[in-house]
C-alpha cells in the first residue's frame, strides 16, 4: 500500500533544504565574488537580516511556490523527465521574482554583475533541487517496476481490446503498478473472453458500488467497437469517482476530457483527467477555502454567541442542527447549522421549507433572511466536506427524486458543495424538486466555468444577499 503523505513529506523536506543552501552558496557568491569588485576590499562574510530572512523565508516561500503549481500531486504518478521540465520552468520563473524583488537594488560595478547573480542562484537553486527529486522520483519507478507498488486496477470491458491490454499488461518485464483486481462488462453475455484471465466483478450498472467496495485505485477502459454505445456513461460514472482513469489509445478519440500520456507506464494507456480548474488555482481555493473560514469563525465569534442565545430561546432544542448530505464523489456528511425550525420539526418524514414555513420559529426566518443559519458550514469548510463556493448540497432523499426527472445532477458531485453557489445567488432557496431542478442549471453552469474569478464574484453578490437580507 502507498504511502502518500510519506513521500510528498520527503519532497517537500528536500525542496525546503534545497531553496535554503541555494541562497546560503548565493550569499557567499555574492560576498566573495561580488562585493569585493564594487568596494575594492574584500567584504567580511555577515549573517545580516537579509541572509537569514533568505535561509527561513524564501524556502517557505517556494514550498508554497511548488504547492500553488501542483507539483506535490500525483507523487506515485511522474516521471523525472516531468520532473526535469517542472523544475527548470519553476526555478527559472521564482528566480526571476527574487531577482527583482530582493537582488536587483544591489550596489554592482556594471550591468554584468547582474547577469552573474541571476544565472548563478538560479543555477544553485536548479541543481540542488533537481537532484533530490530525480532520486526521490527514480526511487519511486524503481518500485513500481518491482512491484513494492502497486494501484488496485480494475478493467471496464471483456472483449477482445480488454484482453490484448492485459496480456500487454502481464508480459511486461517491469510492472507497470497495476495490481488487477478483476473486470466489469458493459454487455450481458453468457461469457466473456476476460473471463478467463480473471475475476468478473459485476456489471457497469453496478460500477461504483464495485469500485468502492473494492477500494479501486485506478481504472482502464478498454472497449471494443460494439461496446462504444455506453461509453458516455461510463465516463460521466467515473468523473464522479475518486478514481484514476486511463484508456486504451484507439478511443481517445471518443473519451470527453483532457488527455495525456502516462509516462510512468510501459503500457499504451492515455490517462484521461476531468480537472475542472488548474492545479494552481485548485490549491489557492482549498488555502483561501481554509484561511477565510478560521477568519470568519473568529470575527464573527461575538454573533455566534448571540445567535446561539436567540436560537436557544426561540424554542426547545439544541443550538446546532446536523443533518446528512451528500457531497463530493457522493460521500455522506454531516453538515451544521444554527437551527431554524422548531425541534422534531421533520418527524413525519424529510420536506422542502417555504417562504411561510410554519415548521420555522421567528428567530430562525431571521436568521434565514440573512443567511445566518449557515454560519455552522464553516465548520465543514474546515473539516474538508464544503467548499464557500459550489453547489449547495442535498439530502438523498432529495436527490433521488431528483434524479428521475434531471440525471444529469449527479454531475454536481464532482466537486465539493459550497456554502454559497451561484444557483443560491441567481435563484435563491428551492421550495420543491421542479425548483430545485431549475436552479440546478445555474450549478451546472458554474462548475463548467469554474475559476477563483468565478468564486469571488459569487462571493461578493452573496454578501450583498445576506446585507439586503434575501436570503429566503
Amino acid at each position: 500500500m502507498k504511502n502518500h503523505k510519506k513521500q510528498r513529506v520527503l519532497y517537500i523536506l528536500f525542496d525546503f533544504l534545497a531553496a535554503s543552501a541555494a541562497w546560503i552558496l548565493f550569499y557567499l557568491f555574492r560576498k566573495i565574488q561580488i562585493e569585493p569588485q564594487v568596494f575594492g576590499v574584500d567584504v567580511p562574510v555577515t549573517l545580516d537580516v537579509q541572509f537569514w530572512a533568505g535561509v527561513t523565508g524564501l524556502p517557505f516561500a517556494w514550498i508554497m511556490f511548488y504547492y500553488f503549481t501542483g507539483f506535490y500531486n500525483s507523487i506515485y504518478h511522474r516521471s523525472r523527465l516531468d520532473d526535469f521540465i517542472r523544475t527548470l520552468m519553476s526555478s527559472l520563473l521564482g528566480v526571476i521574482v527574487i531577482f527583482f524583488v530582493l537582488i536587483l537594488d544591489d550596489f554592482i560595478v556594471d550591468y554584468t554583475n547582474y547577469y552573474s547573480m541571476f544565472f548563478a542562484l538560479f543555477l544553485l537553486h536548479f541543481t540542488l533541487t533537481l537532484i533530490p527529486r530525480m532520486v526521490l522520483t527514480s526511487q519511486t519507478v524503481s518500485r513500481v517496476h518491482q512491484r513494492k507498488i502497486s494501484f488496485k486496477t480494475v478493467f471496464i470491458g471483456s472483449n477482445e481490446n480488454a484482453v490484448d491490454m492485459f496480456k500487454e499488461i502481464q508480459s511486461q518485464k517491469k510492472s507497470s503498478g497495476h495490481e488487477i483486481l478483476g473486470f466489469i462488462n458493459v454487455n450481458q453475455k453468457e461469457h466473456y473472453q476476460l473471463q478467463d484471465h480473471m475475476v468478473h466483478l459485476g456489471s457497469h450498472e453496478n460500477m461504483k458500488a464495485i469500485l468502492l467496495e473494492n477500494q479501486v485505485e485506478e481504472v482502464i477502459i478498454a472497449l471494443d467497437p460494439s461496446e462504444h454505445g455506453l461509453i458516455g456513461d461510463v465516463v460521466n460514472k467515473l468523473s464522479l469517482m475518486d478514481v484514476g482513469v486511463s484508456a486504451i489509445p484507439s478511443m481517445t478519440d471518443i473519451l470527453t476530457g483532457k488527455v495525456k500520456s502516462t509516462t510512468i507506464f510501459g503500457t499504451l494507456l492515455l490517462e484521461v483527467s476531468h480537472e475542472l480548474m488548474p492545479a494552481w488555482q485548485q490549491n489557492l481555493k482549498q488555502i483561501m477555502d481554509m484561511v477565510l473560514s478560521v477568519f470568519s469563525l473568529i470575527i464573527l465569534f461575538p454573533l455566534i454567541f448571540i445567535l446561539s442565545i436567540g436560537v436557544k430561546l426561540s424554542s426547545h432544542g439544541p443550538v446546532l442542527y446536523t443533518q446528512s448530505r451528500v457531497g463530493r464523489y457522493g460521500r455522506k456528511f454531516r453538515i451544521f447549522k444554527f437551527r431554524s425550525m422548531y425541534h422534531n420539526a421533520e418527524e413525519n418524514g424529510p420536506e422542502l421549507s417555504s417562504k411561510h414555513d410554519p415548521r420555522v420559529t421567528r428567530f430562525g426566518q431571521m436568521m434565514r433572511r440573512h443567511r445566518l443559519d449557515e454560519i455552522p458550514n464553516f465548520i465543514n469548510v474546515l473539516r474538508g466536506d464544503m467548499s464557500l463556493v459550489g453547489p449547495r448540497p442535498e439530502r438523498e432523499y432529495f436527490i433521488e427524486k431528483i434524479i428521475r426527472e434531471a440525471p444529469h445532477y449527479t454531475h454536481l458531485h464532482k466537486v465539493k458543495p459550497g456554502i454559497t453557489s451561484w444557483g443560491q445567488v441567481k435563484y435563491g432557496y428551492a421550495v420543491n424538486v421542479q425548483e430545485m431542478i431549475n436552479r440546478l442549471r445555474y450549478d451546472i453552469l458554474y462548475i463548467e466555468n469554474m475559476s477563483l474569478f468565478v468564486d469571488l464574484k459569487i462571493l461578493f453578490y452573496t454578501a450583498i444577499t445576506i446585507l439586503k437580507g434575501r436570503g429566503v
